[in-house]
């Protein structure tokens, strides 16, 4: 069937399932945009206009992360993209499938920077840059693969195999500019469904080309055989539990049958939380940096480290040269890559995480190193005291007792990021949602939009800082528009936590451009976009806030006064672990 290229796109859209887009309009989308007012689209995919670019890629991020599913994202030329590309990054470097659409100048303007200015009487009196940019070759070191469609019949099946790309192996963004004069052309368009695209003439000959992307190998039979025995060989074992298990469909059930059977300790990297529950009796916590006491310890002291899905960054390796120094290190990825790349390893198993849990769980019997978790275990923190002053901890176990630990908690970058994993018992995959990879302040209010439009009936808080919060509060301008009742808690400490924190303790107390000494008020804020605000400054009050916001179903923004030298603990550097991992 003959139809324009908006319509193609749309139609594709929905074999692919989508219902929902983020974006912003802008001069060269306006056709897309028209199409979305044609046909009856907009009954079908629902749109989010956003207040700003970045704010919409962090909703089809967040929307990705807490579904499962592919987010999409609508952008103009020109700055309209290059605004995505903070969103595009994050996305990148935490492995989340997000498909980013942008529609650049026409072909006859690419590469010329011209744009011609014409006075009343016709007549061109000059010619000026006007939001031409090269997205592409700007997100290919950040997209696991992207495309300019120059003609009209190629848009199908590039937008089909670049969502077959975004889900597929290690899963990741993947940008599509399109050029405007393709959007008034036309192509034949048949509906083709998802199952049939690997068997589908020209999109199949596409899609096996891009095979190195789309088929994950078979993992090998010789490599899970070597590392039971190297189980089966060790005393102190411990497993690490990286953000590859959560992005690995059905993963966690083999991972929790894995780990159960050995009864071996587990720790987790920050995106891996979910995947043990935090209150299962095997979970030491979170590892590195600003891990747990016990984490570090026994990542210190284990004699076998299992890492799956895990990158070893420099927040959990601070040192890689004496990072797990007694142990040997087996390193269990989808991506080759990753392999030995921060950490040298003993051992490693290249492939999709819950397959090579299945091949392991087939063999592996049943463990027990009763000496080793006590030690182990003997090593985790005292209870944190109370008074009338609102701790952070206080703050993260009320958020868990006031939603039964099963609310989705979006975060921001820094303190309360850490707080957040160290305090909330995450026990599923999807219930947190953060930037562990690119540290992406301002990450939080558009990801936590996504997340609740993704899962309307969970309970979605956002847990920020004042100085993320700034970043993109515009956004409470969607919140309010679209009815989105997340519950936004700003850890407000006039200072920008975390870079207070190390000048505090490497900088000699040389607190540079760190105090935040100036609005805005946050909750009047809140009250300016149409809504509900309250302050709190103990846990009394806090806890009363966070009732009434849960029951009434409605978005507020909560404003907690926390002490400005309040500090995450423990903070492990350069390998060694710091005693003083008492939160005061």
């Amino acid at each position: 069937m003959l139809m324009k290229s908006p319509q193609i796109l749309m139609e594709c859209l929905l074999e692919q399932g989508v219902d929902t887009v983020f974006g912003y309009p802008g001069g060269t989308i306006l056709n897309i945009y028209d199409e979305l007012e044609l046909h009856g689209y907009k009954n079908k995919i629902r749109h989010i206009l956003t207040a700003h670019e970045q704010g919409a890629s962090h909703a089809a991020d967040g929307y990705a992360r807490a579904t499962g599913k592919v987010g999409v994202c609508f952008a103009t030329s020109g700055p309209g993209a290059t605004n995505l590309t903070t969103g595009i990054a994050t996305a990148y470097m935490d492995s989340s499938p997000v498909v980013f659409i942008t529609v650049n100048v026409a072909e006859n303007l690419i590469g010329k920077d011209s744009f011609q200015e014409v006075d009343i009487t016709g007549i061109t009196i000059g010619k000026d840059s006007f939001q031409e940019v090269d997205i592409t070759g700007i997100t290919m070191p950040i997209t696991k693969c992207n495309y300019l469609v120059r003609r009209a019949e190629d848009l199908a099946d590039v937008i089909r195999e670049a969502f077959a790309i975004a889900r597929s192996g290690r899963p990741g963004p993947v940008l599509i500019d399109i050029l405007k004069n393709v959007t008034y052309d036309s192509a034949d368009y048949e509906y083709v469904p998802v199952s049939e695209h690997g068997r589908h003439g020209r999109l199949g000959s596409m899609l096996r080309r891009a095979s190195h992307d789309l088929k994950t190998p078979e993992p090998d039979y010789g490599d899970i055989e070597k590392l039971l025995t190297m189980i089966e060989e060790s005393e102190r074992p411990l497993v690490l539990v990286g953000g590859g298990v959560i992005r690995s469909k059905g993963a966690v059930p083999e991972f929790r049958k894995f780990f159960e059977r050995l009864n071996a300790p587990v720790a987790s990297t920050i995106m891996g939380g979910g995947a043990c529950p935090g209150n299962h009796p095997l979970f030491t916590g979170m590892i590195g940096m600003h891990g747990s006491h016990a984490s570090n310890i026994a990542s210190s002291r284990c004699d076998l480290l299992i890492a799956i899905g895990c990158r070893f960054s420099d927040r959990v390796a601070t040192d890689p040269a004496t990072f797990a120094r007694q142990a040997k290190i087996v390193q269990i990825d989808i991506d080759r890559a990753e392999i030995d790349k921060n950490v040298a390893t003993d051992h490693h198993i290249i492939g999709d995480a819950r397959r090579v849990l299945e091949l392991l769980n087939e063999k592996l019997p049943a463990h027990d190193y009763p000496e080793w978790k006590e030690f182990v275990f003997s090593q985790k923190e005292v209870p944190l005291k109370k008074d009338d002053i609102l701790h952070p901890h206080e703050i993260l176990e009320t958020i868990s007792d006031v939603t039964d630990g099963q609310a989705i908690i979006a975060t921001d970058v820094g303190q309360h990021q850490m707080w957040s994993a160290q305090y909330y018992h995450f026990s599923r995959p999807g219930q947190l949602i953060t930037s562990g990879g690119f540290g992406t302040m301002g990450f939080g209010l558009g990801a936590a939009m996504g997340a609740k439009l993704g899962n309307p009936d969970q309970t979605v808080v956002l847990c920020t800082g004042d100085g993320c919060f700034r970043m993109n509060c515009h956004e409470l301008s969607t919140v309010e528009h679209y009815h989105i009742p997340v519950i936004i808690v700003v850890f407000d400490n006039h200072t920008l936590g975390m870079v207070r924190q190390w000048q505090h303790l490497i900088y000699g107390e040389r607190y540079s451009q760190t105090d935040l000494d100036r609005g805005p008020d946050f909750v009047k804020l809140a009250e300016a976009y149409g809504l509900r605000g309250a302050r709190a400054k103990n846990q009394t009050e806090f806890e009363a806030a966070l009732r009434t916001a849960v029951e009434s179903g409605e978005a507020w923004v909560i404003d907690c006064a926390i002490d400005k030298d309040a500090m995450v603990h423990p903070m492990v550097s350069g390998g060694a672990q710091s005693t003083d991992f008492l939160l005061d």
